[in-house]
């Protein structure tokens, strides 16, 4: 049994509204890159992408991080197999520049932990920030996100799944009980 929290109508006003926020909080968007985490962070960094660039009518660097290889679980997931890499695109410095990293779910904080060991590997960046669609809550580290699409409280035995269009070939977000093995 899942529950719709948030659909694609839910969804769209929730970009818009963090897209507004970067800008406000940033002064508008120069020295600012927005990176995807992969897979689905990738595609909300491109839509996030689309509408600063409709507010503000510039254009605002994007790029994605793989953070196979900077998660501590890799040894846990892979078991006997070799991790497959989907590689890290980002084709600006990002020394110097805001770096708002973009997520669907914020769940423990160790993807984003991963993102930052990455994303510190290619440079110095004068600030990161952290947006997310959805935070759920139950941190084991302490990352805070800047920008919220949606706060969601939720216990442990429940799964959030943001499905998108480029992906899933649907849009909403969705919360179901973890199914026990």
């Amino acid at each position: 049994m899942s529950k719709t929290i948030l659909d694609e109508q839910a969804i769209r006003r929730a970009l818009t509204r963090i897209a507004h926020e970067i800008i406000e909080r940033n002064k508008g968007i120069s020295d600012c890159i927005l990176v995807g985490i992969k897979t689905r962070g990738v595609y909300i960094a491109r839509r996030l992408a689309e509408r600063i660039e409709e507010i503000e009518g510039e254009k605002v660097s994007t790029g994605e991080v793989d953070i196979t290889l900077y998660r501590d679980d890799l040894t846990h997931k892979t078991k006997d197999k070799q991790p497959e890499l989907k590689g890290t695109n980002i084709s600006n410095l990002v020394t110097d520049k805001k770096v708002i990293l973009i997520d669907d779910v914020l769940y423990t904080g160790r993807t984003v932990r991963a993102a930052l060991d990455a994303i510190m590997d290619l440079g110095r960046p004068s600030q990161i920030q952290l947006a997310v669609l959805i935070d759920r809550g139950h941190r084991e580290l302490p990352i805070r996100p800047d920008f919220i699409g949606k706060n969601v409280p939720t216990s442990k035995n429940e799964v959030v799944e943001a499905k998108l269009i480029e992906v899933d070939g649907e849009e909403e977000v969705i919360i179901t009980q973890k199914t026990s093995l």
